[in-house]
Formats: C-alpha cells, structure tokens, sequence
C-alpha cells in the first residue's frame, strides 16, 4: 500500500483570511472605540447605538470599496503582466525558453537540466510556466476582488455587532469601560484565531492587536471627554 503525503500549506488562505482578519478587526476596533469617544462625552445610550449603527454601516460599505479598488488594480496589473507576457511568447518564443532556463539555473538547477525543464513545462503550459516561475503568479494568491470586498464587508459587520450588543446590555454609567473591556477580549480572540489559522505565534499577535485596540479606544475616549466638557 502506498503512503499518501498531503500537506496544507497556510499560503493558500492567505487572500481571504487578511480580507477577514483586518474586516473583523477593524469592525470591533472603528465601532467600539466610536462608541467609547460618544459615552465618554456624556451622551444617551441612545446617541451611542446611533453612533454604532451609523459606523457599522459606513465602516462596511469603506471596507469593502476599499478591498474592491485595492484587490482591482493588483488584478489589473498581473492580467496587464500576463498579456504581455502572452505576447512576448507569441513573439519570442526562444528568447522566453531562455529567459526560463535561467530562472532554474539560479535555482540550483544544472543547465541542461534547466533546459529540458523549460521545454517540458512550455510544452505543456507556457504561460502558467512563466506567470508562475517569472511573475510569481499563481492560482492561490492571485487577486479576487470581489471575494476580498464581500469577505471584508461581512466580517467588519460581524466585528461590529459585538461593541453593540454590550452597549444594549451594559448600565448606562458603565458603557464606556464594558465597551472597551469586551472590545479587547474580543481583539485577543480574534487575534489568536487569525494567527492560528495562518500558522503563526498566537501570543504575538494577541498582544499586537490588543494594544492597538487599546490605543484606539483610549485616545477616542479622551477626545470624547474633551469635546463633552466643552460643548
């Protein structure tokens, strides 16, 4: 019986998992500390649940232009690489097969075999050979806009329903602390589950997303309190 090895290779998550990691954490971060800088002027719970509301629905609408235009013009520029390239092999088919060989060369890759590699991969996919080996396309991280608005879109509105359920839940003097109290329990969490499944340090990137949610929500809550006393 033959041994089957089959690896999964984080790489493959990495277009919508930064789509979702930064949505989410965006959507906790933007929401909540809004709502801290709004309970901290003295406001009504009610003035806060606007405050929430209206930033979940803008937050999300920016997140997911700003994925769709960001994700658009990496698209444009690999389909912009790959036509060109399509043509310089229509063109230049040689000058191509050498270009090729000698990525392999500088790989390791002696030069005949090098050469019969090219042949062999040209021979069969000449283009998928160069926009992976030259361009460094390939399937698993290539651009999807749409993927990366949708998938931003949806997790900052997911990470932005939490700051607001605690603010229908919370007494009215304690909004601001229990905000920022679960806001951050949040951030640690999402923070561990992103790293986890990228594959990397968890306590890492606990802290690092911790404390910039705490930055956000104490200069917001400062602002809040200034601008309270003066109005």
């Amino acid at each position: 019986m033959r041994n089957r090895h089959s690896e999964r290779h984080m790489v493959s998550r990495i277009g919508w998992l930064r789509a979702a990691v930064l949505g989410a954490n965006d959507g906790i971060i933007s929401t909540a500390s809004l709502m801290v800088g709004v309970a901290a002027s003295a406001a009504s719970r009610g003035d806060v649940m606007v405050a929430g509301i209206a930033g979940l629905v803008a937050g999300a609408m920016s997140m997911a232009a700003g994925e769709y235009v960001s994700v658009s013009s990496q698209a444009d520029t690999e389909n912009a690489d790959l036509a060109r390239e399509k043509a310089e092999l229509a063109s230049q088919p040689e000058l191509e097969h050498r270009e090729l060989t000698q990525i392999y060369v500088k790989r390791g890759l002696e030069p005949e075999l090098a050469r019969q590699v090219a042949t062999q991969l040209m021979a069969k996919d000449a283009l998928g050979a160069h926009a992976w080996d030259e361009l460094g396309i390939s399937e698993m991280t290539t651009a999807r806009p749409v993927q990366a608005a949708l998938t931003s879109a949806v997790t900052f509105s997911v990470g932005a329903v939490m700051p607001l359920l605690v603010v229908i839940a919370a007494p009215q003097a304690l909004l601001a602390p229990l905000v920022s109290a679960a806001s951050l329990a949040l951030l640690a969490v999402l923070g561990a589950l992103g790293a986890k499944a990228g594959g990397a340090g968890v306590v890492k990137a606990m802290v690092r997303v911790t404390f910039w949610g705490a930055l956000a929500m104490g200069l917001t809550a400062g602002v809040g309190m200034l601008v309270g006393h003066a109005v």
